[in-house]
């Protein structure tokens, strides 16, 4: 009876709609919806899931943010950025994407970065802890985090006016990056590289130190059964991929070996501004492309456009290119 009666109940309500629309002659610009409220509506693209092996991964977004290629970029010129932009479609500033992902071990919940949080600013990031509850996660459900690194859109994410976000979880990092980037005597900037770095990363890790949740290591590192740390140094002295690995599948979580994947695939030398060692950061670019080209395993990129995960491919010419994950919705 119950079905019935919200049955009938739709059924009148329908009825009075068609009634109105004929008691009311509407203009054609109240018919539309104005483009400014369709402009206010919030995106829905900020959850992605990925099943590997028995680990499940979610990708998760902290939004986008501009970023002005022709300031930043390194060993290119104006001109040669454009051409590629052209190329792909973009244009300066290029939208950057900044990804964070959730792997459900089954036994434990492990966040890979935790995104800039307040740091940049309103309308600029900050989106990560909406979409991890979008996900169904809480904060005090991620048992680890892992860094790739500690600069503002990776551990931002962090803290909250100043208070620890992830209550339960151990905070697991380079060491390398600690060592540089708390250092007291380092707090007003070190070799031209900026203050701000190092006074932000001591905002976000600092709170964890006091409470003994930060779990700094050195090397490559067994971090959870079927999770280990790859130090990649260059970007930062502590930047760390992370390979994940169940039943024969893998991926390998590559923080910020690329910032802009139309331009640094194809031309593997170009370097940013916030690479600490430009030079190294070239280097390990270049080799890491090889060996994940090789490899043919998954990769995850925290400026990848969302998702963010994909596969390496190399060229003949030397170059290498990326190609998206085949997506799935099953």
């Amino acid at each position: 009876m119950h079905y019935y009666l919200q049955l009938f109940a739709r059924t009148l309500v329908a009825m009075a709609l068609i009634a109105s629309s004929f008691s009311v002659v509407a203009t054609a610009s109240e018919v539309q919806t104005p483009a400014a409220e369709i402009a206010m509506w919030a995106q829905q693209s900020g959850v992605y899931r990925y099943r590997l092996g028995d680990f499940e991964i979610t990708a998760l977004s902290d939004g986008t943010v501009p970023l002005d290629v022709h300031v930043l970029l390194q060993g290119v010129n104006k001109k040669s950025i454009d051409g590629h932009l052209h190329h792909a479609f973009l244009n300066n500033p290029v939208e950057e994407s900044v990804n964070a992902f959730v792997i459900d071990t089954g036994k434990r919940l492990v966040l890979v970065d935790t995104g800039a949080g307040d740091l940049f600013g309103p309308g600029a990031g900050g989106k990560l802890i909406a979409n991890l509850r979008a996900a169904g996660y809480e904060p005090s459900q991620i048992d680890d985090v892992l860094l790739t690194h500690v600069h503002t859109d990776h551990s931002g994410g962090l803290i909250h006016n100043g208070k620890i976000v992830f209550s339960n979880a151990v905070i697991h990092v380079g060491k390398p990056d600690v060592d540089l980037f708390l250092n007291s005597a380092n707090q007003d900037g070190v070799n031209g590289y900026p203050k701000e770095y190092f006074e932000q990363a001591t905002a976000c890790l600092t709170p964890y130190i006091k409470t003994a949740q930060l779990q700094p290591f050195s090397g490559p590192t067994q971090i959870l059964p079927g999770i280990r740390s790859i130090p990649t140094s260059g970007h930062t002295p502590g930047h760390s991929f992370y390979r994940i690995e169940s039943k024969g599948e893998s991926i390998t979580f590559i923080g910020d070996l690329v910032h802009v994947e139309s331009m640094q695939f194809e031309k593997p030398k170009i370097t940013i501004q916030f690479d600490v060692n430009q030079a190294e950061a070239a280097k390990q670019r270049i080799k890491q492309f090889s060996i994940l080209s090789k490899s043919r395993g998954l990769v995850a990129g925290a400026h990848f456009p969302f998702p963010g995960i994909g596969h390496i491919g190399s060229n003949n010419d030397g170059a290498f290119r990326f190609i998206p994950v085949n997506y799935r919705n099953r």
